[in-house]
């Protein structure tokens, strides 16, 4: 049923571009839901569902460097509140219902089923269990077949992987984990360092943050339009071989900045969709690096975009597995999976050895000491 629910609101948000904007600074975002979960914070889902639609609707048509997966994963949680308080259940089954409602906002966002469940289980709930298990699978299952017979079976990325990475460049895979690994800390860093940034803006409110988001947009619109909303033309390019080196490492230095100014202004789009893109920009430098240096055939460009993704996922959100899985789901590609897990796995190890804490934890962190300064107040 929360699929259901979910569906319609992701039906809609897909008719704009791209981005999502939403009111509440960092109220509005994926670990809010965690942290109701997990019983340390308390929203309303009357308030909270449609200003999020709206939101969200308004900042994709902006442009902003978002993903629509954010207000997808909160609409779909409310929506499982609401359902709950409706039918008066207890606080254990509000939680479960929530759980699905994100899982439902992830797959029919991304149609990715597997990973909708997988982010909810291992992110949001954090426990596996049978009880939650089915549950989560069936309003996953039931978002994506809604998505699906709405917006077409269409896989996300629409590119063709045509060759497996013979093993004799596997090497090459340790060296991609590793600069996929630095990058998700120095962009967790970014992404937090840019709110700290507008806070520090004397007499800068909520309003004035969201426009200094939207002005780089308008500005960006004019000199660098691909790089606006969330990026998905990007990959369009990539992969047909449209860009050369020196544009893609360009686009990914603008693609960072401006992801940097919309997460930071506190327009509340989900960082899932323009991280994937910052990653494939960086599997793709890698590989046209690796083509111009080291001898690379340029017919495996593509295979090192998508590992690209997988394994800066893993490094700024630390969830292999929802990873690994999601990238199979949006591509269609199963001829990556060893390649996927060896960059994933070295990711995972090297932002942890950085000691850099998830991106979700960083931020319900901050989302906590906002809520007992203002209560102590």
């Amino acid at each position: 049923m929360c699929g259901v629910v979910f569906d319609f609101g992701s039906a809609c948000m897909d008719c704009g571009k791209t981005g999502e904007v939403g009111t509440d600074d960092l109220r509005k975002r994926d670990p809010q839901v965690e942290g109701e979960i997990a019983g340390r914070l308390s929203q309303n889902w009357k308030r909270v569902l449609p200003a999020k639609f709206a939101g969200g609707f308004l900042c994709m048509l902006g442009g902003l460097s978002l993903g629509r997966e954010g207000p997808s994963i909160q609409l779909g949680a409310m929506a499982g509140q609401g359902i709950s308080r409706a039918l008066g259940r207890g606080k254990r089954e509000e939680k479960f219902l929530m759980t699905c409602g994100a899982s439902a906002g992830l797959s029919a966002a991304f149609h990715a089923p597997l990973a909708g469940m997988m982010f909810a289980v291992e992110e949001i709930h954090k426990t596996f269990s049978i009880p939650i298990l089915l549950p989560v699978m069936t309003a996953s299952v039931t978002a994506d077949y809604i998505a699906s017979h709405i917006l077409g079976l269409d896989p996300v990325f629409r590119f063709q992987i045509t060759k497996y990475l013979p093993q004799n460049y596997y090497w090459l895979l340790i060296l991609l984990g590793i600069l996929v690994g630095v990058s998700g800390v120095f962009y967790n860093w970014g992404m937090l360092k840019a709110q700290e940034l507008y806070r520090k803006i004397p007499f800068m409110k909520e309003t004035g943050r969201l426009l200094i988001a939207f002005l780089t947009a308008g500005v960006l619109g004019i000199v660098m339009p691909w790089v606006l909303g969330s990026g998905s033309g990007l990959i369009v390019s990539l992969t047909q071989g449209e860009m050369v080196l020196g544009m893609v490492v360009l686009t990914l230095v603008m693609k960072f900045l401006f992801s940097a100014v919309s997460f930071g202004s506190g327009a509340p789009g989900g960082i899932f969709f323009p991280l994937l893109i910052l990653g494939a920009l960086i599997g793709a430098v890698f590989a046209m690096a690796g083509v111009e240096f080291f001898g690379l055939a340029p017919v495996y460009v593509n295979n090192f975009v998508l590992l690209g993704m997988t394994g800066f996922f893993t490094a700024i959100v630390r969830a292999p597995l929802t990873g690994i899985i999601l990238l199979f789901e949006m591509s269609g590609s199963i001829s990556q999976m060893l390649s996927l897990s060896i960059v994933s796995v070295t990711a995972y190890i090297v932002a942890t050895l950085m000691r850099s804490e998830p991106i979700y934890d960083s931020l319900l962190k901050r989302i906590l000491k906002a809520d007992t300064i203002v209560h102590d107040k």
